[in-house]
């Protein structure tokens, strides 16, 4: 089965950690993005999240990343892990950013 616990990294040099999965599969960790539009520097950032336990080990999960120590921005990614042919496990993900806007007015452009 898929262990999301450990260290991952994206394409674009982004790395996640997640601490332990629980038996009921929700799980915490610290996201460390390589970008971002914030002004002020990048810190490494929490995250929540729960993974379906399933037997064939191609588990779907979804977590959520608070970037308060530097933007007014949040991100939730859902995803699924799968075996790949060279035995390693690999994660897809989708994400949304919800970053912080002045007003109702301008809600069109705060995701993305």
């Amino acid at each position: 089965p898929c262990n999301l616990t450990g260290w991952w990294e994206n394409d674009l040099g982004s790395k996640m950690q997640v601490f332990k999965v629980g038996k009921d599969g929700t799980f915490s960790g610290e996201y460390h993005t390589a970008v971002s539009s914030a002004e002020k520097p990048i810190q490494p950032s929490p995250l929540t999240g729960s993974q379906h336990l399933d037997e064939d080990g191609q588990c779907t999960f979804g977590f959520t990343v608070n970037w308060k120590k530097f933007s007014d921005s949040t991100a939730v990614f859902v995803g699924q892990c799968f075996n790949g042919d060279d035995g390693k496990e690999v994660l897809h993900t989708s994400w949304l950013l919800r970053e912080k806007v002045d007003s109702e007015p301008d809600d069109w452009k705060a995701t993305r």
